[in-house]
Formats: C-alpha cells, sequence, structure tokens
C-alpha cells in the first residue's frame, strides 16, 4: 500500500506545484482587483481555494497509504499582468504546467507499477482538460472583446457568478 519513496517525493513536489498554482492564481486576482475588475477576481480567487482543494487531495492520498505528505518551498508569484489577456494567459500557462506535472506523475506511477495512485491521478488528467479548456476559452473571449470596456464589464459580471466552493477535499478520487 505505501509507495515508494521515490514516488511519494514526485507526490510531494506535486503538493507543492498545488500550492503554487494557488498563489498564482490569488495574485492574478489582485491584479484583476486592481483593474477594477471585482468579478474576474471573484473567479481567480475561487481557482486560487481549487488548487488547495487539489494539494489536499495528494495531501490525503499520501496519508492514507502511510507515506508523509510534505509541502515544499513555494515560491512567490512573479507575474508581470499589464492586461485582463496578459492575466488570463499567465493563468493558461500555469495550467499548462500543472497539466504536464500530473502526466508526468502518472508515467512516474505507471512506471513504478502503482497501481493504487491510478484512480487519482485519472481524475487529476481529466480535471486539467477541463482547467485548460475553460481558462483558454476565457482568453478566446478575452481576445474577442479587444480590451472593449462594455466587453470586459459583460465578462466580469458574468464571471462572478460563478458557484463558492470549500477548500476542503469534498471527494472526486
Amino acid at each position: 500500500m505505501k509507495m515508494t519513496d521515490s514516488l511519494e517525493k514526485s507526490f510531494n513536489k506535486q503538493i507543492t506545484l498545488e500550492f503554487e498554482a494557488s498563489i498564482v492564481y490569488r495574485q492574478l486576482a489582485i491584479e484583476m482587483e486592481d483593474m477594477d475588475l471585482p468579478g474576474m477576481a471573484a473567479w481567480l480567487r475561487h481557482q486560487a481555494d481549487e488548487e488547495i482543494v487539489h494539494a489536499n487531495k495528494f495531501i490525503d492520498h499520501l496519508s492514507d497509504r502511510g507515506n508523509h505528505p510534505v509541502i515544499g518551498n513555494v515560491p512567490a508569484a512573479k507575474l508581470k499582468v499589464t492586461s485582463v489577456q496578459d492575466c488570463f494567459a499567465s493563468a493558461l500557462s500555469h495550467e499548462s504546467r500543472v497539466s504536464e506535472a500530473i502526466r508526468e506523475l502518472y508515467r512516474e506511477a505507471d512506471s513504478a507499477g502503482d497501481l493504487d495512485s491510478r484512480p487519482l491521478l485519472t481524475w487529476f488528467l481529466s480535471e486539467q482538460v477541463e482547467e485548460e479548456a475553460t481558462v483558454d476559452e476565457i482568453l478566446g473571449r478575452i481576445k474577442l472583446i479587444d480590451n472593449d470596456g462594455p466587453g470586459l464589464l459583460r465578462l466580469d459580471d458574468e464571471m462572478a457568478t460563478r458557484p463558492v466552493a470549500t477548500t476542503e477535499n469534498t471527494g472526486g478520487a
């Protein structure tokens, strides 16, 4: 049931990356708040909270298997955001990075014959497809708007309607 030390280390690296993603999203939310776009800021804060849920899923998986979860050093978000488009391009870039890390973790677990990690990692693979598609769609809409004030405000209002969730692991895998 317990995973190898090497795989445990890789899972801990993913935990740290999920917390980094949370910080990135929180910083992007601050940037949107500074641009007076509260709906986008709220959407990004929700994403930040969701990344903590993701970290908790990995933490629970390690703990449940008798391994020791460890949060590594989480770097500060160093982002240069000068527009709404920059903000969501940064979000998409980070989601792509997380997706590749999860694919690599899946490959490593598969190579180690760790069947117990498959359900969790398969859930994350599907989740990342959804995450990237959602941010890519938002970015596409922002590009269509092309800094049109009323269009940005309409999108901001729409994004404010996202339901609020908890940062606790509520199941799923």
